[in-house]
């Protein structure tokens, strides 16, 4: 365990999702993920964490930002050119990890402390099935667990859904419970509501192994999964929209 309590950690929940018209469609399933502390990571890598490497459970950091070797370099950047000039404590990044080197990671969180452990920015990272990525930041004088922020919608993710809208965010976090909750309102009201949660833990080879063969083959199943619920979605005749152009600016305040 690092000397000041901050370690990498392990989170075992669930990720939830519920559409509410035209036709109801719910979904939940087990999932886990990765907490991690990138500053602290940065300055004393931890044992357990195979990173940039190939393992049963294993971050990359070119998954994330722009895909460069340091993923904290690229937010430290992305920061700054957002006038965001507080962010100078722990970075705790929410991600899936990859699995037998592979992973689709629908969304990210990056949390972004002070030096006295408030939060000073929560950078969204949105990564759609065609390759496309974009980032919602938020921050401001509101920013706070448990407070709800807001941001328009601006980048395509489902073709049940247009591009449209306001997502709501709503984010709680102790030390031993984490939970990103995701909203999607339309013209006509609420249309989306999704979540992701879990108890943390810190990350140990027990853990991992334990992780690993309790749900196989994760990461394959999450765009497994997609893609069978938008069968279902199809099947009920849920109305498609096409893809339009990403968004000019890859970041969204």
């Amino acid at each position: 365990m690092s000397p000041d309590g901050v370690e990498p950690q392990l989170g075992i929940g669930q990720v939830h999702h519920a559409r509410l018209r035209p036709s109801p469609h719910r979904f939940t399933y087990p999932t886990y993920f990765l907490w991690l502390p990138l500053r602290r990571l940065r300055a004393q890598p931890h044992d357990t964490l195979v990173r940039n490497r190939f393992g049963l459970i294993a971050f990359h950091d070119r998954d994330h930002g722009d895909g460069r070797a340091d993923c904290l370099d690229w937010l430290d950047e992305t920061l700054q050119c957002e006038g965001v000039q507080d962010a100078d404590g722990e970075v705790w990044l929410h991600c899936y990890p990859r699995v037998l080197g592979y992973a689709f990671k629908p969304v990210s969180f990056w949390h972004c402390e002070r030096a006295d452990g408030s939060l000073a920015a929560l950078l969204v990272e949105v990564n759609n099935t065609f390759g496309e990525r974009h980032f919602y930041l938020l921050h401001g004088p509101d920013l706070a667990y448990g407070r709800e922020q807001r941001a328009a919608k601006v980048f395509h993710v489902s073709p049940f859904c247009r591009v449209a809208g306001t997502y709501r965010f709503r984010f709680l976090r102790s030390a031993r419970h984490a939970v990103a909750r995701v909203d999607h309102d339309d013209d006509q009201g609420p249309l989306l509501q999704t979540s992701v949660s879990g108890t943390l833990a810190p990350l140990t080879p027990a853990r991992l192994r334990a992780a690993f063969f309790g749900m196989p083959l994760m990461t394959f199943g999450v765009i497994a999964r997609i893609h069978w619920q938008a069968l279902r979605l199809w099947l009920k005749r849920v109305p498609w929209f096409t893809k339009p152009a990403a968004p000019r600016h890859v970041v969204t305040r």
